[in-house]
């Protein structure tokens, strides 16, 4: 047993590697910048962590899941690793002091959200890290070409310069081949070097259902699977009213989304992970990071507007390797819905210039003024003000801080704010106060000064870890506390927030770049019209489809969608299929063009012959015109 199998035995309790894991491990081991490509469920986080501990210095992992990061931390320290994370929430004293102590040896898994990257405080302290390696977790977001790009994964770049020798391991699990070039590109590997594990999942079968009536087929879904399920759904509207409607069933359920507050959220994924709750109905805010591997059924109510966002979430059933389904509930209005989704995300470049000029008034900034000023965004109070619509909204504030005029965040979090409403000697005459309200108000005194007289930014984790109780619990206890009247507790919330990058432009002058307008609403719309075209292809097994969205050729149908269930008989051999194949090409030989009918002499089945063809246009080793077929 070498060290790599002892570290994984001694912490986690497993006596192998699986899949490509001890590859990846082997090769940023080496010194080489390695990229892996692992499915949802393929055990991303081991191939950084095992390494991370087998060398000397500190393994910077780069993710934008701040929960999941926060978890990952957690788990750590509980097998006795020692992990931290710096993300955007926290007191300016406690980044310093995490920070500091990675590069006094402290730490040995350092989490940083990618926008902490551009903090001059942050890269000032990485340069004096001793760095084993930089993992960059969802790499996908840095590729232009990707469906999650995210600027600040550009900023990447300037950890390279600091630390050239550094190798880099790019971990993500939706890529295609264009993404993952890309991705090597933009991380600057010094050579190419790619893992792939196979995209595809034999227990998993993915389904099709076309109906009118999506509610009524969930209803009979459930009914028909059992055990746990997630249910997705586009907007927060619609998981609050469908966890109201499955409830109202008699099927336990709850939901999810970006909207609730992080205590909220928690609670509820905890309930649904301990098997206290059946369905969790979310937006895709939910999802990354779970380790809930008896996911029985995955539906989406709603169209993705993606393969790789489909594949993703359809993923997070069957980790445990058991029987399980994904379900894409489709109707005829569906396709017209996600057309939309491209206006709705690129909308016209005159009305992104008119938002940037209506937020100018909003804010009351003069021409040519205005650079470098942060403002909080109320996006419902200037829709309303101005008459626009938030998701076009959104977009158009997306854009412009991807042509360099604007710094848009959307979710920037802000923590949390309390004061003590009663006076000192109130407070300590109280005699209605239980013994674990108060040690969280001695903690509250003993962290923060000036809660008599102000509002102070508080973290509910350090009053939970101080305490001894839950992050929940503090909170229920504080909301408890604030409806008491003894003090007043703000949670903490997203509020978006926009910067001017520069100065204030006349809209005339406004220009949007080929790269960030042009080749990006392109990119979109053929990966939306990827989606419909799987969601409508009856004709090709769903699991090929997918696997060959992703690069990944396979000539044997799953025998279990609802395509292969549709064929008449059990799904073709491999040897039976090659062969057909071979036929084929065969025939087309002779340089002619040749109909279905003209197969029929070959000795072909006449369904093995449709789809043989129709693998063979699709892989472009045949053409196809008119219903003619030739090489």
């Amino acid at each position: 047993m070498d060290k790599y199998q002892q570290i994984l035995r001694e912490y986690w309790g497993y006596d192998d590697f699986r899949g490509i894991q001890r590859e990846i491990i082997d090769s940023i081991c080496s010194g080489r910048d390695t990229l892996g490509l692992m499915p949802t469920g393929g055990g991303k986080s081991l191939t950084f962590q095992v390494p991370a501990l087998s060398t000397s210095g500190v393994c910077l992992v780069i993710t934008p899941l701040i929960a999941l990061m926060k978890d990952q931390v957690e788990h750590l320290r509980k097998i006795g690793i020692k992990a931290a994370a710096v993300y955007s929430g926290m007191m300016h004293a406690d980044v310093i002091a995490t920070l500091e102590n990675a590069i006094f040896g402290g730490v040995k898994i350092l989490y940083v959200s990618p926008e902490r990257l551009s903090s001059e405080l942050f890269l000032k302290k990485f340069s004096h890290m001793k760095v084993s390696f930089v993992t960059v977790d969802e790499a996908h977001c840095i590729s232009q070409w990707g469906y999650d790009f995210r600027p600040s994964y550009l900023r990447i770049s300037d950890i390279r310069r600091i630390k050239p020798d550094v190798p880099i391991l790019a971990l993500t699990a939706t890529a295609t081949p264009r993404v993952v070039d890309d991705i090597q590109k933009q991380l600057g590997f010094k050579e190419k070097n790619v893992y792939c594990m196979s995209f595809e999942r034999k227990n998993l079968a993915y389904i099709v259902r076309k109906t009118s009536d999506k509610i009524n087929e969930t209803m009979r879904l459930l009914d028909r699977v059992e055990g746990p399920a997630i249910i997705y759904a586009r907007s927060r509207k619609r998981t609050r009213e469908l966890a109201k409607i499955l409830k109202s069933n008699g099927v336990s359920a709850t939901y999810y989304n970006a909207g609730l507050e992080d205590a909220v959220r928690d609670a509820r994924q905890k309930l649904w992970q301990a098997d206290k709750v059946r369905v969790m109905v979310a937006t895709n805010a939910f999802g990354m990071g779970i380790d809930k591997p008896d996911v029985r059924l995955v539906v989406h109510i709603d169209s993705p507007d993606s393969i790789e966002s489909y594949f993703q979430e359809a993923g997070r059933a069957g980790r445990d390797g058991e029987q399980s389904y994904a379900v894409l509930l489709y109707d005829g209005h569906d396709g017209a819905k996600l057309k939309r989704r491209v206006s709705d995300t690129f909308p016209d470049k005159d009305f992104i210039r008119t938002v940037y000029e209506h937020l100018a008034y909003f804010y009351q900034i003069g021409m040519g003024s205005g650079g470098g000023c942060r403002f909080e965004f109320n996006i419902d109070k200037f829709c309303e003000y101005f008459k626009h619509f938030p998701v076009q909204v959104n977009s158009a504030l997306t854009i412009l801080s991807r042509a360099g005029y604007l710094d848009y965040e959307d979710e920037r979090e802000n923590m949390a704010q309390l004061r003590i409403l009663l006076g000192r000697d109130d407070l300590y005459r109280l005699d209605s106060l239980t013994e674990r309200e108060n040690d969280v108000i001695t903690a509250l005194l003993r962290n923060y000064g000036g809660l008599f007289t102000d509002y102070c930014y508080i973290d509910e984790s350090l009053i939970a870890m101080q305490t001894g109780l839950q992050r929940e619990e503090i909170y229920a206890m504080l909301k408890d506390l604030s409806q008491r009247r003894i003090l007043h507790f703000i949670p903490r919330k997203k509020i978006p927030h926009i910067r001017y990058a520069q100065r204030r432009e006349e809209m005339e002058r406004l220009v949007f770049p080929k790269e960030v307008y042009d080749d990006r609403k392109k990119e979109y719309e053929e990966r939306i019209n990827a989606m419909i075209k799987y969601a409508e292809n009856d004709d090709i097994c769903r699991s090929r489809q997918l696997l060959r969205y992703f690069g990944e050729e396979r000539s044997v149908d799953c025998g279990q969608c609802d395509v292969c269930r549709s064929h008449q008989g059990k799904a073709v051999g491999k040897d039976e299929f090659e062969a057909a194949c071979d036929e084929i090409k065969r025939v087309l030989a002779d340089g002619k063009r040749h109909g279905v009918v003209e197969f029929a002499g070959c000795k072909i089945d006449k369904d093995l012959c449709k789809e043989a063809l129709e693998y063979l246009v699709a892989e472009e080793k045949v053409r196809c015109m008119d219903g003619m077929f030739f090489l």
